[in-house]
């Protein structure tokens, strides 16, 4: 039981996993789970009581049981308690003083991240301001390699997401074309499919493998299928890059993905056999979101954003290229309007970063959420200035495949140009060799398609440019 005592009032919190979803700022998922505080009294006294929580707290009380969960299993048998020794000491109020300290240095924040657990940065998160949330991220640094490297100091990658709603190959082409003249594609060119069967994703593999040999473009590619699909795919020899899995923080929404952490091994091992990475062999690519074990009825009574830290134990044990939250995809049910989304996108941010993983956003929204493109400039900024991986680079901003808004080519000129980022430096080299940037980042203006791409884009649509 944990308590506080508010203007003579008692507050009265049953157990850690109640008192996390009564802290976390407000979150219409959470008042759907019917975990969220009933007022906003009871949250400042849940935020009140949490910050008094010693973080061996969280080693000594699983929210979930170890018996039944296998992500509460894999945090606990994996915690390093070497790491987690500078640190034991502190309550969830002295962590976040400590975190935000100007002797707490990235190279200390590396040291210690093996040594916390998703619940520790879930709680410090619920109790910082989002000007704590962004000046802690920009202090983790993490950089991760296949055939270029991503997520260095004073870098900004994205992904090219050429979707479109019948895998046409002209469509995808155009789509990937454009977005390469943008600057667009060094974090990874991956698609949607939009039918997640082993033919069409095959087939797009193959042609996302010939567009970057044939250009000599130093990024990787991934058609976003089912991981028993890609693994497939691998079987029959497809030129698989990266191996693409949703995930979720328990075990229960794990499986209604049809996942597991074995099934997501066997994968790992399967694209590190294939050893097409030039720079390096990180090869897994994970998206989360907040309200995504809720929907899935699998949330354990805890609160959405709790269980989305939690998603990132089960990232962090396959060393992934890129870990991407799909902030406002599922919509207002969960997160309701801007200013939830806002909030939800740097916290994610920021427990992803903490934990060591390479954390990207696609900033969206559905267009029944209270959220508009003005919502989603402040987060794309605000995640740019606290160092953020990478953002999505979607034609004119508008999924037309998956019918939500995200961020367009356009966008990622932008805050690369307002806050002075780079792409990823092979791809930098690769962007001003190819007289696409200037060394100055700037995009050089054509009139037409240049002779590097004409030939190839001719033949990919059949003829039709």
């Amino acid at each position: 039981m944990y308590k506080t005592k508010i203007k003579d009032i008692s507050y009265d919190f049953e157990n850690l996993k109640n008192l996390m979803a009564k802290a976390s700022p407000v979150r219409s998922g959470d008042y759907l789970a019917g975990v969220a505080a009933s007022t906003n009294m009871e949250r400042v006294a849940a935020q009140w009581a949490l910050a008094d929580v010693p973080l061996k707290q969280f080693l000594n009380e699983a929210l979930v049981p170890y018996e039944s969960d296998e992500v509460t299993r894999l945090i606990m048998d994996e915690h390093d308690k070497m790491a987690f020794a500078p640190i034991s000491h502190l309550t969830v109020g002295d962590f976040r003083n400590w975190l935000l300290s100007e002797n707490t240095t990235s190279e200390t924040l590396r040291s210690v991240s093996a040594g916390l657990t998703p619940e520790m940065v879930a709680a410090v998160s619920k109790i910082m301001r989002i000007q704590d949330l962004i000046l802690v991220a920009k202090k983790c640094r993490v950089v991760t390699r296949f055939r270029n490297t991503i997520g260095s100091e004073g870098c900004l990658s994205t992904r090219l997401q050429p979707n479109h709603p019948t895998d046409n190959p002209a469509g995808v082409a155009a789509s990937l074309l454009d977005g390469l003249m943008y600057g667009c594609g060094d974090a990874v060119i991956g698609i949607n499919p939009a039918s997640d069967n082993l033919e069409a994703t095959t087939r797009l593999l193959h042609m996302l493998n010939d567009v970057i040999q044939r250009y000599d473009i130093p990024t990787q590619s991934c058609v976003l299928s089912h991981v028993t699909t890609t693994l497939k795919a691998i079987e029959l020899g497809a030129p698989v890059d990266l191996v693409f899995q949703s995930i979720a923080g328990t075990q229960k929404a794990n499986s209604s993905f049809g996942i597991n952490i074995k099934l997501l091994n066997e994968a790992h091992v399967a694209a590190l056999e294939l050893k097409r990475g030039t720079l390096g062999n990180n090869c897994m690519y994970f998206e989360t979101g907040q309200g995504s074990a809720l929907s899935a009825n699998a949330n354990e009574g805890m609160d959405q954003q709790t269980c989305e830290a939690r998603a990132y134990a089960v990232a962090r044990k396959f060393n992934p290229l890129l870990v991407n939250t799909v902030v406002g995809f599922i919509g207002p049910e969960y997160l309701y309007d801007g200013k939830q989304i806002i909030r939800a996108g740097l916290e994610d941010h920021f427990c992803g970063k903490l934990l060591g993983l390479p954390m990207g956003c696609d900033v969206c929204y559905t267009n029944h959420a209270e959220a508009d493109q003005d919502d989603m400039d402040i987060l794309m900024t605000s995640l740019a200035v606290a160092g953020g991986t990478f953002i999505m680079g979607v034609p004119g901003a508008d999924d037309i495949m998956l019918n939500y808004q995200s961020t367009s080519f356009h966008d990622a000129l932008y805050v690369r140009q307002v806050l002075g980022l780079r792409p990823a430096p092979e791809f930098d080299n690769w962007l001003q060799k190819n007289q696409i940037f200037n060394s100055k980042n700037q995009l050089l203006q054509q009139s037409e398609v240049p002779a590097l791409f004409k030939a190839s884009l001719q033949e990919l649509t059949g003829g039709r440019s």
